[in-house]
């Protein structure tokens, strides 16, 4: 998915050589800095660093690292890409599963009035409360958020900001790549992006590393119209690469009147499939209790 030498490779085209102390005229002919340019100002020597972007040196010491991070111009959670990537050879990082606890399914139904799921690294939907379902209109169990975004939203229709979103997305995913290099699905998902995705593919090659944190999310919904609402994200500690996220409205906002709309509308002719949710994410299982 991805490796060291591709991660500098594309981070030091992206260096502006002027933010760095060097004069830029007319006759320079290559994007971002040279390898001999990063070298001399990390200091390490041409040589070696020639080799880490061949691959043919994957193991820098920290000392090198942080140099790198400081000309390449990396933010902490990029700078934690780097790491992860330096010492994949020594890591073996399992992919986690899809099973979830009951407890947690149960922490969903207490979350009331705001659209609520649990999701995995590869951003599969593991479950999703009632709300959720009716927010996006389908089952939650057995879906995928970024396969949704870039292969069957494709810049129009749920997501209100939705080239945002795809940037997100992107992030995301190489965070989870370097995180999980020897997850085969995680891996079949951003080749099937990749290959009928040309924003997918543009945004991958820049090598951007995002984390999930919390933000505003615009939805347009076919049934209540535009909700503008705060997504959070709350690591499970248990479930490693799973979040719970939570999608709440601002009191006494449009978008509270809008969710509660939705809520009411759903009450009336509740959709089926919607409210189905289930306790596992890799298999079809049992399905997750509904609220009565």
């Amino acid at each position: 998915m991805e490796d060291l030498a591709s991660f500098l490779r594309i981070r030091r085209s992206r260096v502006d050589p002027a933010t760095v102390g060097i004069p830029v005229d007319s006759r320079r002919r290559v994007a971002g800095l040279r390898r001999e340019e990063v070298a001399h100002l990390s200091g390490v020597s041409v040589d070696y660093y020639v080799r880490l972007e061949q691959g043919r040196a994957t193991q820098p010491s920290e000392q090198v690292r942080d140099a790198l991070a400081r000309v390449l111009g990396l933010d902490e959670i990029e700078r934690g890409h780097l790491d992860r990537l330096a010492c994949q050879r020594r890591r073996h990082t399992k992919a986690p599963g899809g099973r979830l606890r009951p407890e947690l399914l149960r922490v969903l139904d207490l979350v009331d009035g705001a659209p609520a799921m649990i999701m995995n690294h590869r951003m599969d939907v593991l479950a999703g409360n009632r709300l959720a379902g009716l927010l996006y209109g389908r089952p939650m169990q057995g879906w995928n958020t970024a396969r949704h975004i870039f292969l069957e939203e494709a810049g129009h229709g749920l997501y209100a900001d939705w080239e945002k979103c795809t940037v997100d997305v992107v992030g995301h995913l190489r965070l989870a790549a370097g995180e999980y290099p020897g997850d085969p699905r995680l891996a079949s998902l951003i080749g099937e992006l990749a290959m009928g995705s040309e924003r997918f593919r543009r945004l991958w090659a820049r090598a951007d590393v995002r984390a999930r944190t919390h933000g505003r999310k615009a939805y347009r919904h076919p049934l209540v119209g535009l909700l503008e609402l705060h997504q959070e994200n709350f690591a499970l500690p248990s479930e490693a690469g799973s979040e719970l996220v939570v999608l709440s409205a601002a009191p006494g906002s449009a978008a509270e009147d809008g969710l509660r709309l939705l809520a009411g509308l759903g009450a009336v002719a509740p959709p089926e499939e919607s409210c189905e949710r289930r306790g596992r994410g890799d298999a079809p299982g049992r399905t997750a209790r509904r609220r009565s």
